[in-house]
């Protein structure tokens, strides 16, 4: 388990953690990804929710309208071209197939079903660090929401919000009250067939004809795409897209798939518009050149929520400042700057900042192109600046201040049986907002707890995750 300060003994074990266990295991979800059955774990198991207060909760829905808000305003500057500084930033490393195929008229209003911010829990607040819209991970929130219900605790969003909610988005999505549903999963997402497999399972039963399929198992015709089930061909309404645009070229039949959307055979969740699945959106909110675009988009109550609660972030352009300028809204060593390499020179204490990956790259994916200024030493951040800096005309990176979160007591066992211990953790919560009628409704939200010295919150065989209630 590792050596965690201000561990201590809480309270005698229950059976909660052993249930919790055992239903996710028989879920198939209790493994690491292509290992065996009787692998190690995936993360540490609590024996209750993650309690937030009535005011956390308010926050959080109010977060998914201003943040569905956010997209449809991004989405409308975007087609609209009218700053077309905007648009080159977000073309930057895009084939041309692509963009002409994200700027049809077919989907020209369509937005993400799924919305998944990550946030961190600060002395001041609620803070966004990352959106994403091609979420993983709510699967098995929904796994461990069932299990937990089923200890007999309430949770924040319903008892099964997520499958549920991911139901209506479906069907709102097909514009059928019966559709035929496909959650696709690429080689690059294989680690989360699993959980889909899951899901897609749970929607059957509760009526809903949905099956997860490897993108090698579509068959395309003219009047549509197809997968086989139970011996049957059967027309696919609805393509759930759980792959990355960036993997396109990889992923078998990809251009097939994208035909159909484009000839609108099929509707495919979420659209074909990687300019909304850009890191650098969150600099875009910032931007001073953009305010009164937000501020008569979203008016002035969501535009302020959505300031105060996204971390500032700036995009690592190297291209060069005139002399009468400055790079907007940062300071380093409290002064403006006009090039990114002075940051390079900076002390442990003056680099806590994070680099990573804005988008469209297997960087970009999890947790593998981020860098932490003040965890590394001099020589590797000034390499990490240098090589953002130098991808700028391909892929972009963004940086951000690293943020000291709360320490927060979070009970976890070790085992089914052990001793109920508690950790002081650092928390990520990830609320998952399902896109019904033009209302981002939160199905559930998922807490991660990490041991205070991981710089990084993510999943972990040392992470705590579970699902998160109203403190009573």
């Amino acid at each position: 388990m590792g050596d965690w300060a201000d561990c201590k003994l809480a309270e005698k074990p229950d059976d909660v953690c052993g249930r919790v266990r055992n239903h996710i295991r028989s879920a198939n979800l209790w493994r690491i990804p292509g290992a065996d059955q009787d692998s190690t774990r995936t993360h540490i198991i609590s024996p209750e929710p993650f309690q937030l207060t009535s005011a956390q909760v308010d926050e959080l829905r109010a977060l998914g309208d201003a943040l569905l808000a956010f997209y449809s305003a991004m989405n409308d500057l975007y087609l609209r071209a009218g700053n077309k500084w905007v648009n080159e930033y977000l073309d930057i490393g895009k084939p041309d197939d692509l963009l002409r195929h994200a700027r049809m008229k077919y989907q020209k209003s369509a937005l993400p079903g799924i919305i998944r911010p990550d946030i961190l829990i600060t002395d001041n607040g609620f803070k966004i660090t990352e959106l994403d819209s091609v979420p993983g991970g709510f699967g098995h929130l929904d796994c461990l929401s069932a299990a937990y219900v089923g200890s007999g605790f309430d949770l924040i969003g319903s008892a099964r919000g997520v499958r549920d909610l991911f139901a209506d988005m479906l069907r709102g999505a097909s514009g059928t009250a019966d559709p035929v549903c496909a959650i696709m999963v690429s080689d690059e997402s294989i680690d989360y067939l699993p959980e889909m497999a899951y899901l897609a399972g749970e929607l059957r039963e509760i009526g809903l004809r949905a099956w997860t399929v490897r993108p090698r198992e579509v068959v395309f015709t003219e009047e549509g795409l197809y997968i086989d089930c139970e011996g049957e061909q059967v027309r696919i309404d609805v393509l759930y897209r759980f792959f990355e645009l960036f993997d396109l070229l990889n992923i078998p039949k990809a251009e097939l798939v994208s035909y159909a959307a484009r000839k609108k055979l099929v509707t495919v969740t979420p659209p074909y518009k990687p300019y909304l699945e850009e890191k650098m959106l969150l600099a875009l909110l910032h931007h001073s050149a953009l305010e009164d675009y937000w501020r008569t988009s979203l008016g002035n109550e969501k535009f302020a929520l959505l300031k105060r609660a996204i971390v500032p972030t700036f995009i690592l352009d190297n291209r060069p400042v005139p002399p009468y300028a400055e790079i907007s809204g940062f300071r380093w060593k409290g002064r403006p700057i006009r090039d990114w390499r002075v940051m390079s020179e900076g002390t442990q204490k003056e680099r806590q900042f994070v680099i990573k990956p804005s988008g469209f790259s297997p960087l970009a994916w999890g947790s593998r192109g981020v860098k932490v200024g003040h965890d590394m030493p001099q020589e590797e951040w000034a390499e990490a600046v240098d090589t953002a800096l130098a991808s700028f005309g391909s892929t972009p990176y963004v940086l951000q201040q690293f943020l000291d979160t709360l320490l927060i007591g979070v009970k976890y066992c070790e085992e089914p049986g052990g001793a109920i211990r508690e950790m002081r953790a650092r928390v990520r919560l990830c609320p998952y907002y399902f896109v019904i009628d033009g209302r981002a409704e939160m199905g559930g939200v998922l807490a991660t707890s990490v041991p205070r010295d991981k710089k990084l919150i993510h999943g972990m065989v040392d992470a705590i995750i579970s699902p998160c209630s109203l403190r009573k």
